[in-house]
């Protein structure tokens, strides 16, 4: 495994003298290892490729003719691909606890640790590559969108809705890193997956809430990822205003950065 080197201070990694330059060289040479590491191994953007879609197709064409009605798929896609950049930040934020997991069974944690280089910095690093691979996995999902039919009132509207999706997923890479140092496999990240999947499917992401029972549609209101999509969804086709979804959105990812990523880096340090 190539590990990039790094130049960093003779202090302890911990030490809060590590100023805001160091933190910075620390962050781009720890991003440079990730990316090579990715190039030598690209197998690993086979969930970014595929996943956008597979996930598109199932959904407008098994989906699609019984929400919209038949031969309306068209106007489905309109609907549905704004939802599924909201589900690409969730289940690209679940790999970034797996990976994670998987560099502290190999070891390569254990090597990070031993340098004199901020903790902080192997984290953001970790959640800026994934980062990347969000907007691969976006750009994919957008260029099979427009070819099923979808449209967009504005461009400017589409990289809003982009942006707001990158936040918001970056936030969630949070919850998925902290479960990466505490659990003890891979598989249980998997499985604390699985238990998350009700947020995707019981939200406004694939189907309309005022279709759901009213217990489910009460949930829907309260769900952050209905919120987002409902908010990529104003922003990318216009029409209806998104000033409340948008700022539900940010509260949701300010609020779970300022709780998990401080939890998140003080298990990393102190995991032994």
């Amino acid at each position: 495994m190539t590990t990039a080197v790094i130049d960093a201070p003779a202090q302890l990694s911990d030490d809060p003298r590590v100023g805001l330059r160091a933190h910075l060289r620390h962050i781009s040479a720890l991003v440079r290892r990730n990316v090579l590491w990715i190039r030598q191994d690209p197998e690993s953007m086979f969930d970014v490729v595929l996943m956008p879609i597979v996930f598109c197709l199932l959904f407008v064409f098994v989906f699609g003719g019984a929400i919209a009605g038949q031969g309306n798929q068209d106007v489905y896609v309109n609907y549905v691909v704004p939802g599924l950049m909201a589900m690409m930040g969730m289940n690209i934020a679940m790999g970034v606890g797996t990976g994670f997991n998987q560099d502290f069974q190999t070891g390569v944690m254990d090597r990070f640790r031993s340098l004199p280089i901020s903790r902080a910095s192997v984290l953001i690093a970790k959640i800026a590559v994934e980062i990347g691979r969000l907007l691969v996995a976006t750009a994919i999902l957008l260029a099979v969108g427009f070819m099923l039919g979808l449209s967009v009132a504005s461009v400017p509207g589409l990289l809003a809705a982009i942006g707001l999706s990158v936040v918001f997923g970056s936030s969630i890479m949070w919850i998925f890193l902290t479960m990466g140092v505490v659990m003890k496999n891979a598989q249980a990240i998997q499985g604390m997956g699985f238990v998350l999947m009700p947020l995707q499917f019981g939200s406004s992401i694939f189907s309309p809430p005022s279709t759901m029972p009213g217990w489910l549609q009460a949930f829907t209101d309260y769900n952050p990822l209905s919120s987002l999509a409902d908010s990529a969804r104003g922003l990318m086709n216009g029409g209806q205003s998104v000033a409340h979804d948008v700022t539900i959105t940010l509260i949701w990812s300010v609020v779970i950065t300022v709780v998990m990523a401080p939890i998140a880096i003080h298990k990393y340090r102190t995991k032994s």
